[in-house]
């Protein structure tokens, strides 16, 4: 299924667009399924959503936003649109952000409640991030309110199952969908608000891009509080006739390569440090089902499509390209025209703006403006905060080929990826000043084979350890990922003229030390 993107499309509520999506590829099908291995059809997903719904909004109020502290799973799906059902917002919370960005998270959202699960806290020893919300939030665990629901609710429920658009509360498609927080690894996270539209636009642009069979299987085992895992992992399968096999975490690389061949999954999502380590985990037939892998949040190194094409033949592992503020997909590379080195072909309806970059010869800065590009950032106290004339600087120095090819040349912006992780330069300078706040310090990025990036402190305090900054991060609660591992100690770290860190200075002296090395 491939065709023309059309933005009218987009023009409705989440919710209408899932039962829409009932209509047309049969209520009975089975839609969604998770580890536990129960798989559900549109009609038990909107039908379960209308019941847990019905007990969420008797605590909270039309147009709140709802944190959600979930993995990958069937019960996040049906959270999510639960809220959807009655006109709440869900606010995706990041369970590895650290403490302090989870509390400044909860804090910029103006969250009074967070759902989670009982379960999922004690697996993953999660106690201290719910200390942690419980200062300011309500947290409410969805076991409860599972048992809470009674005879009166499965009988409304079946009844508005029937007749959804005379029960779902009316929201309109530029409306909020969600919000999610990107960045802010020691510093304040920043929350981008999308629309309904915004994310139904992006599912439609992915759908115009590449063909899809509603017949295929989509295995994600990326995190829903990640665009990526959100929007391509749980949006696209099932408004395409896809059905969605959520997997709570891609840390398990061993079990990971069975349950693809088990559920017969068309499409694997996930980075590329993971796609390799479940390659060489996998048996020879765990991806023989496989269409293709589609990889984002870092690059794809060749290593890893050369591993892939030597274990299992042909499998296209596309990259892919995106930002949370752009629903995320801003770019992908096609099953049928896979450019290596590239992320990919523009999205149909994005427009973008190419600016020049002083001091980088090649390419320029790239801005991007679309139907798919956010409402706007939360700023203090809750206020939205759009993008100038509706385009979003993607802080990333790109090249664009005459067919709309992109190539990522690097990031203006001071963040590193790491492990698909975003992580901000400047917060792990602020961590190092913390500890050592007589001396000055410079985070740079360089090139990780295992994670795509790594952190390098240049730093001119003599005794400066990686050993220290990593046990301080954890103690004042701040995300491990902000850490450097690798530090370099010079005599002094070079600024410009006007005091400022000379960072082009910086980069050549870690570059010459990796030689060195």
């Amino acid at each position: 299924m491939k065709g023309v993107f059309d933005p009218s499309g987009t023009r409705r509520g989440l919710f209408d667009a899932l039962t829409q999506a009932a209509r047309a590829y049969g209520p009975n099908k089975k839609i969604l399924e998770d580890q536990e291995r129960h798989p559900i059809s549109y009609t038990d997903l909107i039908r379960a959503s209308f019941a847990l719904g019905r007990k969420l909004a008797a605590m909270t109020q039309p147009g709140e936003r709802v944190g959600v502290l979930l993995p990958s799973s069937a019960g996040a799906v049906v959270t999510f649109f639960a809220l959807h059902a009655y006109g709440r917002v869900p606010s995706m919370l990041n369970f590895t952000a650290g403490l302090r960005n989870l509390r400044a998270a909860a804090s910029l959202a103006g969250l009074r409640r967070v759902l989670t699960s009982r379960r999922f806290i004690e697996q993953g020893k999660l106690h201290d991030v719910v200390d942690a919300l419980e200062g300011g939030c309500q947290i409410t665990y969805l076991e409860e309110v599972r048992q809470s629901i009674g005879l009166a609710d499965r009988l409304y429920a079946l009844a508005a199952a029937a007749l959804p658009a005379r029960f779902r509360a009316v929201t309109g498609p530029d409306d909020p969908a969600v919000v999610l927080f990107t960045s802010g690894s020691f510093g304040s996270p920043r929350g981008v608000v999308l629309t309904q539209a915004n994310m139904l636009a992006n599912v439609g642009q992915i759908a115009a891009h590449i063909a899809l069979d509603p017949q295929w299987v989509m295995f994600n085992p990326l995190p829903v509080f990640h665009c990526f895992g959100l929007t391509g992992g749980v949006l696209l399968p099932l408004l395409t006739g896809m059905k969605a096999f959520e997997y709570p975490s891609p840390l398990h690389v061993k079990l990971i390569p069975s349950l693809v061949r088990e559920s017969k999954a068309s499409i694997l999502l996930a980075t590329d440090t993971f796609v390799g380590q479940y390659a060489r985990a996998a048996e020879p037939d765990d991806f023989k089902t496989l269409e293709f892998v589609v990889c984002g949040a870092e690059r794809v190194r060749e290593e890893t499509h050369d591993l892939i094409a030597e274990r299992f033949g042909p499998l296209p592992v596309l990259e892919g390209y995106g930002a949370t503020e752009a629903s995320p997909v801003i770019a992908v590379n096609k099953p049928e025209d896979n450019r290596r080195g590239t992320v990919g072909g523009l999205l149909p309806g994005i427009e973008t703006r190419i600016e020049p970059v002083e001091g980088i010869a090649r390419g320029g800065r790239l801005l991007v403006r679309g139907p798919n590009v956010m409402a706007g950032y939360l700023g203090p106290g809750g206020v939205l905060e759009p993008p100038p004339d509706g385009w979003h600087d993607t802080g990333d120095v790109v090249e664009m080929t005459a067919d709309n090819w992109i190539t990522i040349l690097g990031r203006v912006k001071r963040f590193a990826k790491i492990g698909g992780e975003m992580v901000s330069l400047s917060a792990a300078e602020a961590l190092a000043s913390s500890l050592w706040p007589g001396a000055r310090h410079a985070v740079i990025a360089a090139p990780d084979p295992r994670k795509g990036e790594r952190l390098v402190l240049v730093t001119d305090q003599f005794d400066a350890d990686a050993g220290r900054l990593l046990a301080h991060a954890q103690a004042v609660g701040v995300s491990e990922l902000a850490a450097p591992r690798k530090i370099i100690r010079v005599a002094e770290v070079p600024v410009l003229g006007s005091g400022k860190t000379d960072y082009v200075a910086v980069q050549r002296m870690a570059e010459l030390e990796a030689r060195a090395a």
